[in-house]
């Protein structure tokens, strides 16, 4: 007698990131930072990540605490403005390499916080915005 033994691999996708930190503003120079996504998705599975607003829901710019002004961007040029895809912002999409660890794939997010009239008026204080990064798969 035989049996068949089967298995279906079905799409999946992880992903984490790491901090931004600006350090400290103190009002003469523009200061950039990168933050690292990393996704691990199912080898040949298209995905494609997004950023949400932050805490004040404004992509552009961005603000910690309503009051700070940032920008996070999809490449080092600062163009796109990285998003949800609506039609004011971008996505960067990929495809998997497979669910290991050795496999995974890293997106860089561009930061820019400007020498804007608002963050010159900035009280002094620490400020904060929590970004929700999302991979659609």
């Amino acid at each position: 007698d035989t049996f068949d033994v089967t298995a279906n691999v079905v799409g999946n996708c992880f992903v984490t990131a790491t901090d931004l930190d600006f350090g400290d503003f103190d009002g003469r120079v523009a200061l950039s930072e990168t933050s690292t996504v990393t996704v691990r998705c199912s080898k040949n599975h298209g995905y494609t990540l997004k950023l949400d607003a932050g805490d004040a829901g404004s992509f552009s710019p961005r603000k910690m605490d309503n009051v700070l002004e940032y920008y996070l961007y999809t490449s080092p040029a600062a163009i796109t403005v990285w998003g949800d895809g609506s039609a004011t912002t971008g996505t960067v999409s990929g495809v998997g390499n497979g669910l290991g660890v050795p496999n995974e794939i890293q997106h860089t997010v561009y930061g820019e916080l400007p020498l804007s009239a608002a963050n010159q008026a900035a009280p002094v204080g620490a400020y904060s915005d929590t970004i929700t990064v999302t991979v659609e798969y």
